[in-house]
């Protein structure tokens, strides 16, 4: 005890003092030649077979068209998913999951790697396969449940599936407790806590990516177009009358790209839901058969059929005064829902991006990667699209889908003969209470 102040001293160990010192100095030391606090002129991303074309344009512009032409090129690829359904975009999905989760480790990696920290990238793996193989393991029990049924080696697998994920993850645990060593604690943990956020973030959310594209591609077509259709049209508005700043982050964001961004989404997602309820190829669940088909043929939802609504009366008359006299207009349920998403997209989802620049400005670097020339890596494009599949995955379930038979075979299907038989009458007899049989 301190006698003139009477604060009891704290007996701090010199380890943790080293260790403290080296969390500042890692701070310090990151490099701070690419992202300042003011907007930098536009690096030259152009790659080498477009440089002679444009050479003779100021950087701005030099940036402009390279990152145009690749935005594109990579429409042009989502366009070949949709041709290819689904199963191309899960393939997708998983691929740029990978990607994605390298890009935020690697960061990780070279900021860190000066202190040697032991088995960080091994277990980063490691964690990434033990939450794939608990997430997407269900995923497969639910939808070939008949198939598992047949084998003896899958039925022990899903039905222990869940004991065996936590399993493999307490191996990872107890591996990272190993590999602790003095001087390095809190270093370790920090990682390990990156480790797990970065798992939340990229796996978790492209999970339920995929759960969406189950319920019909339409499901990951329109939101992921009205998200790029949002970045498009907020650099286009922001590129050409951008003039007031948006956020301190992100100092290219404009007000002006903002809103104009959002304009342009809102009318978008308007009519290319109407587009896409003319598809019964999109709108259809996907539903996966034991030899890797996909069955589109349904009985479409009420939301992707045309429904009669009547024209309130002083928009009546406007449409009078330009030659139109109509009491009814014909419009699909899912073009309202659309506008829940295009406004979610627009304003909202951005916030992942605003996210993604402080994460990037808090060491001290301008992108994810350089994967793409004119965007950067793949997470710099996927920032704002994990915060949108997680919230139509919340909107599916809260106003869309309902319990169907076709939903509820595979987990029947699951069940033992006796509890089959013990629903089957519990059923019978509900039905028989009701008066429907």
């Amino acid at each position: 005890m301190d006698d003139s102040t009477g604060v009891r001293k704290r007996n701090v160990d010199p380890e943790d003092e080293q260790e403290e010192a080296d969390l500042v100095l890692t701070d310090s030391s990151l490099p701070r030649n690419d992202v300042t606090e003011s907007p930098s002129p536009p690096k030259d991303e152009a790659p080498e077979f477009m440089k002679e074309a444009l050479k003779d344009l100021t950087p701005r512009w030099r940036n402009w068209w390279v990152r145009g032409w690749f935005s594109l090129l990579m429409i042009g690829f989502f366009g070949v998913l949709i041709y290819f359904g689904t199963f191309a975009f899960m393939l997708v999905v998983i691929l740029c999951q990978v990607k994605c989760f390298h890009e935020i480790i690697t960061i990780g990696h070279q900021v860190y790697k000066s202190y040697d920290l032991p088995w960080f990238r091994t277990l980063s793996w490691y964690f990434l396969f033990c939450t794939n193989y608990f997430l997407y393991g269900e995923t497969l029990a639910e939808h070939f449940a008949a198939s598992i049924q047949k084998e003896e080696g899958l039925m022990f697998l899903a039905r222990y599936h869940r004991l065996i994920s936590y399993m493999t993850y307490l191996l990872g645990f107890m591996l990272f407790v190993l590999s602790l060593v003095k001087k390095r604690y809190r270093l370790q943990f920090f990682m390990f806590g990156w480790t797990h956020v970065t798992l939340l973030i990229i796996v978790t959310q492209s999970h339920l990516l995929m759960q969406n594209m189950m319920e019909g591609l339409v499901w990951l077509i329109l939101p992921v177009s009205m998200v790029i259709c949002n970045d498009i049209m907020a650099y286009m508005c922001g590129f050409f009358f951008g003039k007031t700043p948006l956020i301190k982050l992100s100092p290219k964001k404009t007000w002006e790209g903002f809103i104009g961004g959002a304009f342009f989404t809102i009318i978008f997602g308007w009519f290319f839901a109407l587009f896409l309820c003319q598809f019964p190829s999109l709108i259809c669940p996907s539903k996966i058969s034991s030899n890797f088909t996909v069955d589109v043929n349904c009985d479409p939802m009420f939301i992707f059929k045309p429904k009669k609504y009547n024209v309130p009366l002083f928009i009546r008359v406007l449409l009078k005064l330009i030659g139109f006299d109509r009491s009814t207009i014909s419009i699909y349920p899912l073009q309202f829902h659309s506008l829940s998403l295009s406004i979610f997209s627009s304003s909202i989802a951005p916030f992942g991006g605003f996210f993604a620049s402080g994460f990037k400005r808090a060491f001290k670097i301008k992108d994810f990667g350089d994967t793409i020339p004119g965007h950067g890596g793949l997470m710099d494009r996927f920032d704002c699209q994990y915060l949108m599949a997680t919230f139509v995955n919340v909107y599916l379930s809260t106003f869309i889908t309902v319990p169907s038979p076709k939903k509820l075979l595979p987990l029947i299907v699951a069940m033992s003969p006796d509890d089959q038989l013990q629903l089957f009458h519990q059923l019978k007899d509900y039905l028989d209470g009701q008066g429907l049989l």
